[in-house]
């Protein structure tokens, strides 16, 4: 049955169609009140000479269709395919960040904060997201300082010898070793974990209360005084919410700039009333897309209503949160259907609306002059400052704070001899190569990237401990996991479980967080920030390169004199040290070698080198 055919017993009911290629790619999804009116309209459009719907039906060879009950199971069936199956003739979302999120490990024996990006059905409790991104490390830091719960990856799961730096520095409970703290009183601080993240301030304030007066009655002055600072903390941040709360609601303004089939969108967050928060969103080259108006008519240039259509309904459909007023530059067909879908969804109403004057008007027109600066610096080659570059490498690895200093690692051998390792540093753009260092590996034998690294950082950040010298801002290792792991393992082992660690992957270009694994960051291949990362990494390989080739060289060399007959590996060094060099040894009479060797194997060295000299060819000269 060809595809005409097929569109003629297409059914009359709700449901979503998906058009696909010659190879069996879905090529477009779509949702239809109709199904049978809905397609039969693509090839009305393309008779019309509609360009876009025209590329499509060149393409398409076939139709699968899914009836569903009524248009709002058809829309969030139509998002889930299109963020499965990543149709090229659909729009998709490009985000350039993702906000946030608080992940309490509730499964877990003894669980932990997080700060994540990724929501995932494993057991543990989601909280967010949170706006700017690093509210939300402000947020786990005062976990770390008020409830003692820690964010490091110590396997709690088991007791280990010794407690790490957090413990001593009081903030963390100490799970990792036995008799520091019990289930019970861990189990305690959760659920206060719990209750703070829920919001539920005066709830957790009258449980605070209750354990200060007990532990006071006990004479317990120390934890009495504790419970006191952190009843403050929690009553002072509750007053801030309700203030907020107070000045106005949550809402979500977009603006867009588009030209030339390149588009900028500037998505405002505001909370409280107050912008707390810009997104930005780039389409280098919008989709041929293919749609109908209400009446049928076709589309023949790109549509801003339709645009923000399939917009709005891959960004808020499936997220946890949803702010309760959307503002939006233009109107479009599904905009109640959207909004009804997500108020059924989040149990409150959530309006869409399309603002024609007054304040809201202006927050619009102020995102969409926004969108145009954004497209100007995107598409008309302005290059970022060094500034936007951090702040958006500090949100692209989820690091704490703004990265002002990189020390990047990598390994360097030809199987397995004269392995070597070498660190650079980035600081505050640029690199520092004063402070360079150069390893050599010493306690691994043969071919071993992994316990190579292992030693490196082990040896790199045991002496800045000693020397009481800052962390970097981030570790960088060259490699992928087994190298981010070896890392990671050595940092654990000085106590330095919450130090960025992140690895960068040759050939992919993947970015490996140490505690993300799972989740790899991959960048635009034009991203500036991906182009810092590959030029520290690239730098570190080269210093890594030389310092080998250099070790080697001196191998080879030094290796000349294990030739000579008379001549060990003992005594190989005992000229080296005595003369400085292979180059002074080559030179010396026979008396001076005597101070080190027998007088035999002085004329041993004397005669190999002369020989060795003569049989040197010279230089032909071309007349």
């Amino acid at each position: 049955m060809d595809l005409h055919e097929k569109i003629r017993t297409l059914p009359t009911q709700p449901g979503v169609y998906l058009y696909k290629n010659a190879e069996g790619e879905v090529i477009y999804v779509g949702k239809a009140k109709s199904l049978r009116s809905r397609v039969r309209s693509y090839f009305l459009e393309s008779s019309q000479a509609n360009a876009k719907t025209g590329s499509l039906m060149r393409e398409a060879v076939d139709i699968e269709y899914i009836l569903v009950a009524n248009e709002h199971e058809a829309l969030a069936l139509e998002n889930n395919l299109i963020k499965q199956r990543k149709p090229r003739f659909n729009i998709l979302l490009r985000d350039d960040k993702t906000y946030p999120y608080i992940k309490l490990t509730v499964a877990d024996r003894y669980p932990k904060v997080f700060v994540t990006r990724r929501l995932r059905k494993d057991g543990s409790a989601y909280y967010g997201p949170y706006f700017p991104g690093n509210l939300a490390y402000r947020i786990v830091d005062l976990i770390h300082r008020s409830f003692l719960i820690p964010s490091c990856k110590v396997d709690l799961s088991r007791y280990h010898p010794r407690a790490c730096l957090q413990y001593y520095i009081h903030r963390c409970l100490g799970p990792c070793v036995e008799g520091l703290t019990t289930p019970a009183a861990y189990a305690d601080a959760v659920r206060d974990v719990q209750m703070f993240l829920e919001g539920r301030s005066t709830e957790l304030e009258t449980t605070l209360h209750a354990r200060m007066t007990e532990a006071a009655e006990q004479e317990k002055f120390e934890l009495a005084a504790r419970y006191r600072d952190l009843i403050n903390t929690v009553h002072q941040l509750h007053e801030k919410q309700r203030i907020a709360a107070a000045e106005g609601d949550d809402a979500d303004v977009f603006g867009y700039h588009y030209e030339n089939a390149m588009l900028a969108v500037n998505l405002f967050h505001l909370r409280g009333g107050k912008i707390v928060d810009r997104r930005e969103f780039f389409w280098e080259e919008m989709p041929q897309l293919m749609e109908t108006d209400a009446d049928g008519g076709g589309i023949a240039e790109f549509s801003p209503g339709l645009f923000f259509s399939a917009l709005l309904k891959q960004m808020y459909l499936d997220q946890m949160y949803v702010p309760r007023n959307i503002y939006v530059p233009v109107e479009f067909d599904e905009r109640e259907l959207l909004a009804n879908a997500l108020s059924e969804r989040t149990g409150h109403k959530i309006e869409i609306a399309v603002p024609q004057r007054g304040e809201k008007r202006s927050l619009v027109d102020l995102a969409s002059q926004n969108a145009k600066h954004s497209f100007d610096q995107r598409f008309r080659v302005m290059q970022p400052n060094m500034q936007a570059i951090q702040e958006s490498l500090q949100d692209a690895l989820m690091l704490p704070e703004l990265p002002t200093r990189i020390e990047c690692f990598d390994i360097s051998h030809i199987q397995g001899a004269e392995t070597v390792a070498s660190m650079v540093v980035w600081q505050d753009g640029e690199m520092r190569k004063a402070e360079y260092r150069k390893f050599k590996i010493k306690t691994v034998e043969g071919v071993d990237d992994f316990a190579s690294m292992h030693e490196v950082i082990l040896r790199r950040y045991k002496r800045v401990q000693s020397e009481q010298q800052a962390m970097p801002s981030l570790v960088l290792v060259d490699g992928g996991l087994g190298q981010l792991h070896a890392a990671a393992d050595a940092l654990e082992e000085l106590g330095l479980t919450t130090q960025p660690l992140a690895s960068i992957a040759k050939r992919e270009e993947i970015l490996y967080v140490s505690g993300q694994e799972e989740d790899p960051v991959v960048l635009d291949r034009r991203s500036p920030v991906l182009r810092l990362v590959q030029m520290v990494r690239d730098e570190s390989h080269r210093f890594a390169v030389t310092y080998h080739r250099k070790r080697r060289e001196i191998r080879d060399r030094e290796s000349e004199l294990l030739e000579i007959p008379g001549v060990g590996a003992r005594t190989r060094v005992r000229l080296l040290e005595h003369f400085g060099s292979l180059r002074d040894v080559q030179a010396a009479s026979v008396d001076a070698l005597t101070a080190v060797v027998s007088a035999s194997v002085a004329v041993k060295i004397r005669k190999h080198f002369d020989e060795s000299g003569a049989e040197k060819p010279a230089l032909r000269v071309i007349q």
